[in-house]
């Protein structure tokens, strides 16, 4: 392939692959309690499913650096496509809630492994336009979880089950591995040696330990609104597919704000005033829902929605804080292994709050609670500073 043709297929395959992150993940909200009543699926059960997103980026996340550097980057994102294939797919035809479990732990792994090496991936053919780069795939990643969160309850009524509107997503999963497949044949490592970033490198620095809180901490209130709020919008009058639109425009806010904000924050040398307007967003929008969830869903929704930008602009972040694609690979790896390992409790948190209280205000007021130690690690994570000078001193 000629170099131009490279970096074409290599930007389409980003593309396609970052609209495969997500679905995975949170098109089970808008379906939950169809699924609990088809499978008996107890509460912890059910809590536990909200949690597997972050559990899977946490265990699996860890492992991408290590499997690109010995295997090359191209065949694990391609070998993390096939792993989302089959468990979308199994987990849309099985009948036992154990094996519904593992198969949506599989495609969730296959993610979590991608989701890291997508940093890495943009350092190491686009490293001059990260910020642009990132802006496309993440405004991809957006229209993906829209997407998924707005069809999954249409395409299940129009197959008769649940089970469709999940399938529905293996088809996305399988037609995006395609231009996966060419790229092995060319496929690079990222390279190791003595003067590498490894992982117990980034843990060793304050950097690091800043980027993994910040990125749980918004991973927390991200997988708890999509894993929760279709429900809590039900419980408030909302049909089921209401509920998920108001939850897919909630996701739909960040698809133009995707596009403006990982390229604004890449332009500047210090994020603070950019981040802390995105991240008031998200305790408006939760009092509004104390106070007024069913007449003024839409506009609470919106506030929440831009909260949410919260997280393409800690995909940006994680690029500009090294110098090197292996730099950006162990810090992205460290970022959200640690980060969703930290992140886990939120949905778990909230569907047991819901289930002891039988009500929303409880877990609302846990979430904006928890946006004060957020938006103090935001801020420390939003002066410059690079992962390689923190080792160095």
């Amino acid at each position: 392939m000629t170099a131009r043709r490279t970096s074409l297929v290599i930007l389409t395959g980003l593309v396609l692959l970052s609209l495969n992150l997500r679905p995975a993940a949170v098109s089970v909200g808008p379906v939950l309690a169809e699924i609990r009543a088809t499978l008996g699926m107890s509460p912890a059960a059910a809590g536990l499913l909200t949690s597997l997103p972050v559990l899977a980026f946490a265990v699996f996340g860890a492992l991408a650096p290590t499997a690109a550097a010995r295997l090359g980057v191209h065949r694990v994102t391609l070998l993390a496509l096939v792993a989302a294939v089959v468990g979308l797919a199994g987990r849309a035809a099985t009948s036992s809630e154990a094996l519904f479990l593992a198969l949506s732990m599989l495609a969730l792994g296959g993610m979590a492994m991608a989701n890291v090496l997508l940093p890495s991936l943009v350092k190491l053919h686009f490293p001059d336009a990260v910020g642009r780069v990132t802006a496309i795939y993440s405004t991809a990643l957006a229209v993906g979880l829209t997407s998924s969160l707005l069809l999954t309850v249409p395409v299940s009524d129009a197959g008769g089950s649940w089970r469709w509107g999940l399938g529905l997503w293996a088809v996305l999963a399988l037609l995006s591995a395609l231009p996966w497949i060419g790229l092995v044949a060319h496929d690079r490592t990222l390279e190791s040696g003595e003067r590498s970033v490894r992982w117990s490198d980034v843990a060793r620095t304050r950097l690091g330990w800043a980027m993994a809180a910040f990125f749980g901490l918004q991973s927390m209130q991200a997988y708890a609104v999509f894993g929760w709020f279709a429900q809590l919008w039900r419980d408030n009058g909302y049909s089921a597919g209401q509920a998920g639109a108001l939850v897919a425009l909630l996701a739909g806010v960040s698809i133009p704000l995707s596009l403006w904000a990982p390229a604004a924050v890449a332009r500047r040398d210090d994020q603070a005033r950019i981040l802390l307007a995105v991240m008031l967003c998200y305790p408006v929008g939760y009092v509004g829902l104390m106070v007024a969830p069913h007449d003024l869903a839409i506009l609470w929704a919106l506030f929440v929605g831009v909260g949410a930008v919260t997280f393409p602009i800690v995909l940006v972040l994680i690029g500009l804080r090294a110098r090197t694609p292996q730099g950006t690979a162990a810090l992205s790896s460290f970022t959200q292994s640690t980060g969703y390992l930290l992140a886990a409790v939120g949905p778990f948190g909230v569907g047991t709050l819901y289930d002891a209280t039988g009500g929303w205000t409880a877990p609302l007021v846990l979430l904006t609670a928890l946006m004060v130690p957020q938006i103090a690690a935001g801020m420390y994570v939003a002066r410059p500073a690079k992962i390689e000078d923190q080792l160095r001193s």
